[in-house]
């Protein structure tokens, strides 16, 4: 849908309730890095799944990770299957070493690291004697230079910039042999470290931000499909598996385990996308003008299946739910790569929401951007379940542009 075009009245174009914002701000908010995915998906989303699914939907569990995907159809191999993933885990810091003087040197992972000085954070530490239990230690905060006065005139200056190396953890602590009282701690190389910094609406109409859009968001659109799905009666005509994966920010490892498993014929991945009309600093780069408060995003590029687009579009435009395209080149960035990457034949796309701050503890997005990609999700499942499609349909519907009709002058 082009932006001159308008879109119909719909819970898309109201506010989101609070109901609905406090599942979203939960499941962000999960203490989910990287590879302690189970917060988000057995502490948050299992209990939603268990909430609202249909009697005989399946909730899936895997042995290597965290994962979960409720299945409308379980077992069912005649039937069109269509899966819907987000990705549960978050970027994290990590603790590298302990300082003499009691500084927790980390590193910064996938965040910019200017964007992290000053910020609270938790830190989850193993309980020592007991590797098994964990514990969190709140109350620490992000630093790296001690104070502007001990900053090099550059860095003053605004001329040189926070490497990642510079970056510590501040604990306050005083007295002697520091560096020992956080080894007291169960501190060690490897510990996780999260933002302590829960969503929140913002100022703008229909705004949110705060810390890991990326990607509970995803997350918590497929939770929300199957809420829409199961309230409409389920599906009939076609399996529909909706799942949060693990491991996407380390190299999207969790989801191709997971098709690799359950072997869909469709992959629709939810994660977020850029605004990239309110990006500072680029506009000699030409990107696509995708923008917050616009709609949904439509990947198109890489391994993208542009018959599923097309579906999808139709579905979404024919209710008046906004989207936009999103140009990835040859590569989605997002879950939506699992089904090449496990060497799985599947129709495949990525749907996303532009965000601001990406990867920082301020991303901010829109909240009707997320109910639009919610809704354009379940319309086009619908429409796929009403026309009763099957594998063949997409086997032998692939887009032909030697049918392309002329287009010639006035």
């Amino acid at each position: 849908m082009t932006k001159d075009t308008p879109s119909q009245e719909g819970p898309w174009s109201r506010p989101m309730t609070e109901e609905t914002f406090t599942l979203m701000r939960d499941i962000l908010g999960a203490p989910s890095p990287v590879g302690y995915e189970g917060a988000m998906t057995f502490g948050v989303v299992e209990p939603y799944f268990e909430k609202i699914k249909l009697k005989d939907w399946k909730c899936v569990k895997f042995v290597g990770n965290a994962s979960i995907v409720l299945d409308s159809d379980p077992g069912a191999t005649d039937k069109l299957s269509i899966m819907v993933v987000g990705h549960a885990d978050k970027i994290r810091c990590q603790v590298r070493t302990i300082g003499d003087d009691g500084k927790v040197w980390i590193d910064s992972d996938s965040f910019l690291p200017m964007t992290l000085l000053g910020h609270e954070v938790l830190l989850f530490s193993r309980e020592p004697g007991s590797p098994s239990k964990t514990r969190v230690l709140q109350g620490g905060t992000i630093e790296a230079l001690g104070a502007i006065h001990f900053a090099n005139a550059k860095t003053r200056s605004g001329d040189a910039g926070i490497k990642k190396e510079q970056l510590y953890l501040e604990l306050q602590l005083s007295g002697e042999d520091r560096k020992a009282q956080v080894e007291a701690l169960g501190i060690r190389p490897g510990d996780p470290i999260l933002i302590a910094r829960k969503i929140k609406r913002g100022f703008g109409k229909d705004s949110f931000y705060g810390a890991y859009l990326d990607n509970g968001l995803g997350v918590f659109c497929a939770a929300e499909v199957g809420r829409l799905l199961a309230e409409a009666g389920g599906v009939k005509n076609v399996r529909v598996m909706l799942a949060a994966a693990s491991h996407e920010e380390i190299g999207r490892m969790g989801s191709r385990v997971i098709v690799g498993e359950m072997t869909p014929d469709v992959l629709i991945a939810v994660d977020v996308s850029h605004d990239y009309a309110a990006a500072p600093g680029i506009g000699d780069r030409r990107m696509t003008p995708t923008t917050m408060g616009e709609g949904f995003t439509l990947a198109t590029g890489a391994i993208v299946s542009e018959q599923l687009n097309s579906i999808i579009e139709t579905a979404a435009t024919e209710k008046g739910i906004p989207h936009q395209i999103s140009v990835v080149g040859r590569d989605t960035g997002t879950d939506g790569m699992a089904a090449v990457l496990a060497g799985r034949d599947a129709a495949a796309t990525s749907i996303g929401f532009p965000i601001r701050n990406m990867h920082t503890p301020s991303e901010s997005g829109h909240t009707g951007d997320v109910l639009a990609a919610i809704h354009g999700i379940v319309a086009a499942i619908q429409a796929m379940d009403a026309a009763n499609m099957t594998r063949d349909d997409f086997r032998t519907g692939h887009i032909r542009l030697d049918d392309a009709t002329p287009i010639t002058a006035e």
